[in-house]
């Protein structure tokens, strides 16, 4: 009479992540560019399992909600005509016009060629930030 083999299979452990690890993962897939899905793959973690860490750590830290404002888009004729002060520029037209209702009575209004980086700044200091 012949045996059939017996094979043994040991549970694997669950690991245990130290704060350390959680944050530097939750770090890692914050990174402009990066997948989240990667960065737990390369882990050996479920993706749900990062998003999980990444909410628990945001409201420990109290990250700030971002607020929803109110958008209005209306038609405009200066979408498609020659900006004031470009001529330089062989009559090129204006991609689109951005207008931002700050409230008590101020608005700003900008091209869609605007240098972004002096927009925020431009933003932050009518902000008082």
């Amino acid at each position: 009479m012949t045996q059939a083999g017996i094979e043994l299979v040991r549970a694997e452990r669950r690991r245990r992540w130290t704060l350390a690890e959680k944050e530097r993962l939750v770090a890692a897939s914050f990174e402009p560019g990066v997948s989240t899905s990667d960065v737990a793959r390369r882990a050996g973690l479920h993706v749900s399992q990062l998003f999980r860490w990444r909410k628990l750590l945001c409201e420990r830290v109290g990250a700030p909600t971002p607020a929803l404002v109110p958008v209005v888009i209306t038609p405009t004729s200066a979408a498609m005509t020659v900006e004031p002060g470009r001529a330089h520029n062989r009559g090129r037209r204006s991609g689109g016009v951005i207008e931002i209702d700050l409230g008590r009575g101020r608005r700003v209004r900008v091209g869609s060629d605007v240098d972004a980086a002096a927009f925020r700044r431009v933003l932050d200091a009518l902000e008082g930030r």
